[in-house]
């Protein structure tokens, strides 16, 4: 379980596919404190630490991840945002995440505000994924606020914090970005049409 709070950055040193799988070798400065077998989540995905070496470690990705994901657009110098799991004696700063993405979507309009952002994003329809003003969602791992919402598209503002601490700054317009919608939201939203 994450919060969606980003605690660093991570650079991707090493793509390697083996069968139907994708192996990511990261450099960050979480490195020294990680341990094999540990959750992280990498973009909002998470991923198993499988090993470690001095400054980097390896995570890999399954087909059904890289199938529902965005992972299988990475390559070696990209930046992704970087989360470990949630401490059951800390403050929860974002909302609950599961690391569990639900679905990609696409970045439609970036809008510069003097100060912040405004993102647009689009996503398939899907039947319980929900998004509702003032709701909380996970774009790439980062816990956000819905400003506005429909049955596939969302925006969300972005503070000049989280737009310097996270991939925020690299997102364009047809950017494809990893979506959680909240928890809570889809178990209401099952539970309504049951």
């Amino acid at each position: 379980m994450f919060t969606g709070i980003i605690e660093t950055l991570g650079t991707i040193e090493r793509v390697e596919k083996e069968g139907s799988n994708i192996h990511f070798e990261l450099s960050s400065a979480l490195t020294i404190e990680l341990k094999v077998d540990q959750s992280l989540s990498h973009d909002g995905v998470c991923l198993t630490v499988t090993a470690i070496s001095d400054h980097h470690y390896r995570v890999t990705a399954i087909d059904e991840t890289l199938q529902k994901t965005a992972l299988q657009l990475w390559e070696k110098g990209r930046i992704v945002n970087l989360e470990r799991a949630m401490l059951m004696n800390a403050r929860l700063d974002g909302h609950m995440v599961q690391g569990h993405v639900d679905t990609t979507g696409i970045c439609e309009t970036v809008e510069e505000k003097d100060g912040s952002w405004n993102y647009y994003f689009n996503h398939p329809k899907g039947e319980n994924w929900v998004t509702v003003p003032k709701g909380s969602i996970a774009v790439n791992g980062v816990s956000l606020t819905v400003v506005n919402s429909n049955d596939h598209s969302f925006s969300v503002s972005i503070i000049p914090y989280t737009y310097e601490h996270t991939t925020f700054k690299q997102i364009k317009v047809g950017d494809r970005v990893n979506l959680e919608f909240d928890i809570i939201g889809k178990y209401i939203a099952r539970l309504l049409k049951t």
